[in-house]
């Protein structure tokens, strides 16, 4: 399950309230979240997600445990999420909404291609190879899915 695309690059300590901020959560409809995605950061960043590896800094994913984050940045086309650390509850929101996110602390060249294996943990950024560790069988198979949800529907 290789996930590629071009890298947009990130800081560190990017909290939930920065990927979506809580004034668009009093609606449900998933497109208005990825069009605001990062608004208050970067009003112009949300375009440039479609077909995108987010690569960031430690502790992405911070702040509330708000699952809409994970869902609005997949909803706005981020193929996957690569830092060095994750909030716990960030990381298990996005397996279960289906966005791959590795760890692995690596450099952003930002608009490079980048090539990420989730099963094996491999990452080639700009010709550059980096490993994470690679993903449990389980969280591939919700992320295979298309998250948690389908995932049980599939088992059934």
């Amino acid at each position: 399950m290789k996930v590629e695309g071009p890298a947009v690059c990130l800081g560190a300590d990017i909290d939930t309230d920065i990927i979506i901020a809580g004034r668009y959560l009093r609606t449900k409809d998933r497109s208005v979240w990825a069009t605001h995605v990062f608004e208050d950061m970067d009003p112009a960043l949300a375009p440039r997600l479609r077909g995108a590896v987010i690569v960031a800094g430690k502790n992405f994913g911070c702040g509330s445990s708000r699952e809409q984050a994970a869902i609005a940045l997949r909803e706005a086309g981020v193929r996957c999420v690569i830092a060095p650390s994750f909030a716990r509850i960030f990381f298990r929101n996005a397996i279960n909404t289906g966005l791959p996110v590795m760890e692995c602390e690596c450099p952003c060249m930002e608009g490079k291609k980048v090539v990420a294996d989730p099963a094996s943990g491999r990452i080639e950024i700009g010709g550059r190879v980096f490993f994470a560790r690679p993903l449990s069988p389980r969280m591939l198979g919700i992320l295979s899915a298309g998250g948690l949800v389908e995932y049980w529907r599939k088992k059934r």
